[in-house]
């Protein structure tokens, strides 16, 4: 059996599935009109994505966005087949990981900023803007909503793709946090400890109570 590495931290698995049954519950909820819970479920988002963003940056040595973001020249070798095979994510992956973000990141905003043509179901910061505003940040959290399901899309397919084309499984080292070590001398990931964790959960998720707080919920 071939050696395998830590790859990824539980705080990092766990978001990934929240975020997979979370993106459903807020698109049924908005189908059922259930708003109550879409703006719960949105409270939700603030504090998943918040997290995300600040694990980005003090997180994981795998989770940073300065492990796994590389330029032009770093792509287009890995393209060639020419890059080194590493744990984490693929130069390639890693723009699709910015692009989810992104766009996670304009709907969670324009939601919390827009407002129903009849201004009865509002955003819990849409008090903040003009009415006109925030019918434009409405507009923009339908077609980010459409973006997302694009992204997700290529993601799925990119994950059929590596497992048939590549023989490489993504799965299930979201699920265990380890993956088949590349080469003797790539080390597994290292972990950022309980204080920089807890420190990320309290500033994210003291934003999302702070919006919440005002809005009722």
């Amino acid at each position: 059996m071939k050696p395998t590495v830590r790859v990824w931290d539980l705080p990092i698995r766990l978001g990934h599935w929240i975020m997979v049954a979370l993106f459903v519950l807020s698109w049924w909820s908005a189908e059922q009109r259930m708003m109550d819970w879409h703006y719960r479920f949105g409270l939700a988002w603030v504090a998943l994505v918040g997290f995300r963003l600040i694990w980005g940056i003090i997180g994981s040595s795998t989770s940073r966005f300065g492990s796994f973001v590389r330029g032009p020249k770093t792509v287009m070798a890995y393209l060639r087949g020419k890059g080194r095979h590493r744990i984490g994510h693929n130069p390639v992956g890693a723009y699709s990981v910015i692009a989810m973000l992104l766009a996670l990141t304009v709907q969670v905003a324009s939601g919390l900023f827009s407002t129903d043509t009849d201004g009865l179901e509002s955003g819990p910061l849409s008090f903040l803007v003009s009415f006109d505003a925030a019918r434009t940040a409405a507009e923009i959290h339908a077609w980010s909503f459409n973006i997302l399901l694009g992204l997700i899309a290529l993601h799925i397919a990119a994950i059929i793709a590596y497992r048939i084309f590549g023989g490489r499984n993504l799965v299930a080292p979201m699920i265990s946090g380890r993956t088949i070590q590349p080469c003797e001398r790539e080390a597994g990931m290292v972990p950022a400890g309980l204080p920089r964790f807890t420190a990320a959960v309290l500033i994210a998720g003291g934003l999302a109570w702070e919006i919440g707080r005002g809005f009722g919920l």
